[in-house]
């Protein structure tokens, strides 16, 4: 098992649509300037969750991502799953070298610590955490959902000539 940044940003956001999940589709840039995260990361943290059916996207204005299914039956392992390319087992990863002696010593120690960590990972579900937020005083911002409805700008009233005459005139009117 591998636990990094992109697994961490992977709960942190989902976290984050969790609380919003009432308010419609959420942008990643909205996700990215709340935490602090790079625009482009998130987008290849999200296509891996999408790849693996843990948020679904809408697509136009107002658009942006949501989850694929409740809160409660998201996982931190199906989340750390989804964005590292793994899913339980041994913990060994792909293409990592290990002397033969030194993984033979070794191999039951880190597929035991890597059971237990998936256990207590699938043990977390991200409603958990959404209400543990929620229960700190995390304060989701009351925006209505941006459904690409297009409002006319007010007009705007100005004093100033509007021509050069005008403009000429006006200079000369004051001497």
């Amino acid at each position: 098992m591998r636990l990094s940044t992109k697994g961490r940003f992977a709960v942190t956001a989902l976290i984050d649509l969790g609380l919003r999940e009432n308010a419609g589709p959420v942008s990643l840039a909205d996700i990215a300037v709340r935490h602090q995260i790079s625009l482009s990361y998130l987008e290849q943290v999200f296509s891996r969750l999408r790849q693996c059916k843990l948020v679904e996207s809408t697509r136009g204005p107002g658009g942006g991502y949501s989850l694929a299914r409740g809160a409660d039956a998201i996982s931190v392992a199906d989340i750390i799953g989804a964005v590292e390319g793994w899913r339980g087992g041994n913990g060994a990863q792909a293409g990592t070298p290990h002397p033969a002696a030194a993984a033979a010593m070794t191999a039951e120690l880190w597929a035991t610590l890597s059971a237990q960590m998936t256990a207590h990972m699938q043990s977390i579900s991200l409603r958990s955490l959404v209400s543990e937020q929620r229960a700190k005083g995390v304060q989701v911002e009351s925006r209505p959902a941006r459904r690409g409805v297009y409002t006319k700008p007010k007009p705007l009233h100005t004093t100033a000539p509007n021509s050069v005459f005008a403009l000429g005139s006006s200079l000369l009117a004051g001497r």
